[in-house]
């Protein structure tokens, strides 16, 4: 697994860009550190801070989320559902994100760790001059839990 951002990261992010470390931020970023590899929402996000005796508003936590997306501290992920997700991203900006295989029937989204488009990227390099920087794939179907249940 590569190494992702911490809280030390978050505070050089914001003061490169003139933002103030927040505790609501620092709070923010806390969550999808101790909880790693899951998906949340703002919605999720705000529940867990709520579980924890937090004061910190919805708003909040999606102005939050927005900044730390922008700051590349979070990847923004949306899997066709209109909900957007985030999670921690990764250190090495070149460094691709795993892709996610959602099931459509219970939501599980579970992540596939192996890269198989680094062909496909250089084809893309020699045939047109892009040079991609990264991609996201989603794959939609039905997890073995539901196949098993007889759910199609």
């Amino acid at each position: 697994m590569a190494e992702t951002f911490t809280i030390t990261d978050l505070k050089l992010r914001l003061q490169e860009r003139q933002h103030k470390m927040t505790p609501q931020r620092q709070t923010v970023l806390q969550i999808f550190l101790d909880h790693p590899g899951e998906h949340l929402s703002a919605e999720d996000v705000h529940g867990l801070l709520r579980d924890k005796r937090s004061e910190i508003g919805l708003a909040t936590v999606y102005r939050s989320l927005e900044l730390l997306s922008e700051l590349g501290i979070l990847q923004k992920i949306e899997f066709g559902d209109g909900c957007s997700r985030y999670e921690v991203n990764t250190l090495d900006p070149t460094q691709h994100h795993h892709h996610h295989l959602i099931c459509t029937k219970c939501g599980k989204v579970i992540e596939f760790e192996e890269d198989l488009l680094d062909d496909l990227e250089r084809d893309i390099k020699t045939k047109t001059g892009f040079s991609v920087q990264d991609h996201q794939v989603k794959f939609f179907g039905l997890c073995k839990e539901c196949q098993a249940a007889g759910e199609n």
